[in-house]
């Protein structure tokens, strides 16, 4: 508790929540005018995210070292009381990993990645335990899911179809598990974590998403209907588990958003914490299968 309160000042000043909010004297914005801001901000990057998928090398992966920079700075400002510089020197790491991943090193690129989570280790002396174990950690929920998506566009020869799939997929959960969580209700899901997400919400996520992931599979060649409903069901079922994940950390730091840099939607964190799980999720299933999406018959 008492750390909650501590960070509660500064990290209003990046994500103005509910702390901000009662400072500022700002009631909270209706859901009518949310839904108009997050519906606006889709029109916008939905477009640019597919447009990148499409190029490839290097729009992509520009699209990505940019995310990942975005994503380090309101993760460092959201849990990182000191020695922020070094979880920024790690991602400037993993930027260049990214890049070479990109180029098709794959390896230069994770030995680029880990003398980032070894420049953190380093710094470890500088920080009190709490805070270099953050800076650990946001390495690596930040790092991994950026180098797999970046595998994903270049590594399969049907990478462009896969990542839109998976892009595909993951919108489709967010926007089912809010829709039908907000139209039937029903039982919390986590209620200490997130309490306004519900089971009705994530079973409408994950019915949805396989739903949709059947039809992108089967109209991009990548698979037939049934296994991919079953790996997109089990896709959104990820997602909504990073969506808990990264709320469980902005309740432990006090803060209601990770950011304010997307309008209805907060900071590129919070638009990004399906994808950040579910990346790895898929990328490894594609790389067992051998470069696409596992059939059985």
């Amino acid at each position: 508790m008492n750390t909650i309160a501590a960070n509660a000042a500064s990290v209003s000043l990046l994500a103005p929540g509910r702390a901000g909010e009662a400072a500022s004297g700002r009631a909270p914005e209706s859901p009518a005018r949310q839904l108009g801001l997050r519906v606006v901000s889709a029109a916008v990057l939905v477009p640019l995210a597919l447009a990148a998928v499409h190029l490839g090398y290097p729009w992509f992966e520009l699209l990505i070292a940019v995310l990942a920079v975005a994503m380090a700075l309101e993760w460092s400002r959201l849990t990182l009381r000191r020695g922020r510089n070094a979880l920024g020197m790690t991602m400037g790491a993993a930027v260049l990993a990214v890049a070479a991943a990109g180029a098709g090193r794959v390896g230069v690129a994770f030995l680029v990645l880990a003398g980032g989570l070894l420049a953190v280790l380093a710094a470890a002396a500088l920080f009190r335990a709490a805070d270099w174990k953050w800076a650990l950690a946001g390495t690596l929920y930040i790092a991994v899911p950026c180098l797999a998506v970046v595998w994903m566009r270049e590594g399969p020869a049907a990478g462009r179809e896969l990542l839109i799939w998976l892009l595909i997929v993951v919108w489709t959960t967010d926007v089912a598990a809010y829709a039908v969580g907000r139209g039937i209700g029903g039982p919390r899901l986590a209620p200490r974590v997130s309490p306004g997400k519900t089971w009705s919400g994530l079973i409408g996520g994950m019915a949805g998403a396989g739903l949709v992931s059947a039809a992108a599979a089967t109209w991009l060649g990548l698979a037939a209907p049934l296994p991919a409903a079953a790996i997109g069901a089990a896709l959104a079922a990820v997602a909504q588990a990073g969506d808990l994940a990264e709320s469980g950390v902005k309740r432990r730091f006090g803060a209601k958003d990770s950011g304010a840099l997307i309008p209805g939607h907060g900071g590129v964190l919070d638009r990004l914490d399906g994808m950040l799980a579910a990346a790895p999720a898929a990328a490894a299933i594609v790389w067992m299968a051998g470069g696409g999406i596992p059939e059985w018959r």
